[in-house]
């Protein structure tokens, strides 16, 4: 899926766009594995208000960055064809999730793998049949007309939190005193989409996972749910990226390498998001090498990333976003660290002064220590706010 697909099934969980009518799930106590209550509710027969909540929650699910919080679950052929998960799957879309048996065994097998480190959480579902709209010449959708219809589950799975004790105050007595709100439903920690909205069409042999913590996938959800290996992490990339890089380049891992490399991965990121593309930006392994040969890396060591490249990779494209923090450019040694906007991290060279090997950053005017306007000799006259 690409982001003009997620966005056009994120906007339809709003009440007035939504053809949800009803929500399920269940309760769970994390730490026995139990199903504390059952959800079975309509949407139309509650108060517009929680109906929103619950909306928000399995939106959330379609949230984040494709390739980050986003990864696509790809199933096999003999999958599709014949295994237990894609048949469960199947079951609970075709029934539109009305099947309480079929239900019940998908909760089965979410509770009996799920790690939430003993918290309770809410396995929340919900079915929409969406039909699609045609698209005109200018790409806009026509109004008048739908191609086909789209139906699709979408799951989500939230912590559920006791509230702390707060101040609140009682308006019968005229007075503050300690009370508890209960227990909260947070923002899921995973879910999914099944089938993929692919080319505006489902694609029954493809899921959209969702994680809100990049670096934590939960496996254990992955093996019982879809039993087939995702991508790797986007933490897990830029491990793999960076080991590569060190283990070819050796000594040829210089700073001013690392700081050409991470500008030109920029670049590709910045000019991705002005062209409003709308499929994730990737760049092949090769591509990176030839980077690296632009820096002046030897072509025996740019090989030599590639090869590493294919090893950890397998082969797949790489999403820049994935590789390297485009927020933050951090330079650490033992005794402090700089961090500097990457846009700017040119500005920091590397220097042999007396013997001794240096970090130097230009400093302009407006330094300041803990928040304290200084003068960088003795004598200077702060500098003003």
């Amino acid at each position: 899926m690409n982001a003009k697909e997620v966005s056009e099934l994120r906007r339809r969980f709003r009440p007035e766009k939504s053809a949800v009518s009803r929500v399920y799930g269940c309760y769970v106590n994390g730490s026995s594995r139990e199903i504390i209550s059952y959800l079975d509710e309509s949407l139309g027969n509650m108060p517009l208000e929680e109906a929103e909540k619950y909306l928000s929650l399995l939106k959330k699910s379609l949230s984040g960055s494709l390739g980050k919080n986003l990864i696509d679950v790809v199933f096999s052929t003999a999958q599709v064809m014949d295994s237990d998960e894609h048949r469960l799957l199947s079951a609970l879309r075709e029934s539109g999730l009305r099947d309480g048996e079929v239900r019940e065994e998908f909760y089965r097998a979410v509770i009996g793998a799920l790690d939430m480190e003993d918290s309770n959480y809410l396995i929340l579902l919900a079915h929409d049949a969406y039909d699609v709209p045609r698209r005109g010449k200018d790409g806009e959708p026509d109004p008048d007309g739908a191609d086909e219809v789209f139906s699709y589950i979408l799951c989500s799975v939230c912590p559920v939190k006791n509230c702390k004790m707060e101040l609140g105050y009682f308006p019968g007595e005229n007075e503050f005193h300690s009370c508890a709100a209960g227990q909260i439903v947070s923002p899921p920690e995973l879910g999914f989409l099944f089938p993929a909205f692919d080319g505006r069409a489902a694609n029954i042999y493809n899921a959209l996972f969702y994680a809100r913590k990049p670096e934590r996938l939960h496996q254990e959800f992955l093996d019982a749910v879809f039993r087939t290996e995702p991508p790797m992490s986007a933490a897990e990339q830029k491990e793999a990226f960076q080991g590569a890089l060190t283990g070819a380049l050796e000594e040829a891992c210089s700073l001013e390498v690392v700081q050409a490399v991470h500008g030109r991965l920029l670049e590709r990121i910045e000019a991705h998001k002005e062209d409003k593309e709308a499929e994730p930006l990737a760049l092949s392994a090769g591509e990176i090498g030839g980077i690296l040969r632009d820096c002046g890396v030897p072509e025996e060591r740019a090989e030599a990333f590639r090869e590493q490249c294919g090893r950890a990779f397998g082969g797949a494209a790489l999403n820049p976003e994935n590789l390297i923090d485009a927020r933050r450019f951090d330079v650490k040694t033992e005794q402090a660290t700089i961090s500097i906007d990457p846009a700017y991290s040119y500005l920091v060279e590397t220097r042999i002064i007396d013997g001794r090997k240096y970090l130097l950053i230009p400093a302009g005017e407006g330094v300041e220590v803990n928040g304290l306007s200084v003068g960088l000799e003795a004598g200077d006259p702060p500098a003003e706010d």
